[in-house]
């Protein structure tokens, strides 16, 4: 897909704030033949259903889906996919639809970034019928100058978010998957400011990463250094 359009394949329809388009985007990309789409399976609408395989693709907010997996993952076999912007675009548009400016965020996602949303379900992994995908993809944040939006923004409404392209994934099914996003390079035992310091990152995001890692039971609590605590990798 090209990360460039001109301005009358961007003629947006400006309507409900919903952020949907990146999901049904995500949805026609990952599907294969064969597959229902949209389908019941023991109350719940199943975005992909392959087979024996119920996928579920959540672009945001974990917990939002937490009580559905945690329930269809006694019986079925459950795939969650997530994307992680890599690369973003920012689209600008005025309220009748039309592009003011748009340009590339400085910003890049990682894999890693998926612990900021594992936080709400960790306890899955451990589950023999729970697997996860990352998708890194490129994608386009569409926005609206309506004076309506946050004051961070300066009253820009975010409206839409749209796929440009998937790169590249990652396939997690089990706690010792998730022990390659630690750094190679890590003391034992480590603590959270090791882990910051060697991926070069915020102390906040690698106390996710071990608190994800610990509910899972990939690491174990030893002691303290001070105020801060200490981790062996079981």
């Amino acid at each position: 897909m090209e990360n460039t359009k001109d301005n009358t394949e961007y003629k947006y329809s400006i309507g409900t704030k919903n952020e949907k388009s990146l999901h049904a985007d995500l949805k026609n990309w990952y599907k294969m033949p064969g597959d229902k789409i949209e389908s019941q399976v023991d109350g719940y609408i199943i975005d992909i259903v392959r087979q024996d395989l119920l996928i579920e693709i959540q672009t945001q907010n974990f917990s939002a889906i937490s009580k559905k997996l945690n329930k269809l993952v006694k019986s079925h076999n459950v795939r969650l996919i997530h994307p992680i912007a890599y690369e973003k675009w920012i689209t600008v548009l005025n309220p009748d639809g039309e592009i003011i400016r748009r340009r590339k965020s400085p910003k890049k996602g990682s894999p890693s970034n998926i612990f900021n949303e594992l936080i709400r379900i960790p306890n899955l992994i451990n589950e023999d019928n729970f697997s996860m995908e990352i998708l890194m993809v490129t994608i386009d944040e569409i926005r609206c100058n309506d004076g309506n939006g946050a004051w961070r923004r300066k009253g820009i409404s975010l409206i839409d978010k749209k796929l440009i392209e998937v790169i590249d994934s990652t396939h997690l099914s089990s706690k010792e998957d998730f022990l390659k996003f630690l750094p190679d390079d890590l003391p034992s035992p480590f603590t959270n400011k090791d882990i910051a310091k060697s991926k070069n990152t915020t102390t906040k995001k690698a106390q996710k990463m071990s608190y994800c890692l610990k509910k899972m039971g990939a690491i174990e609590e030893v002691g303290k250094r001070g105020n801060e605590l200490l981790f062996n990798i079981i």
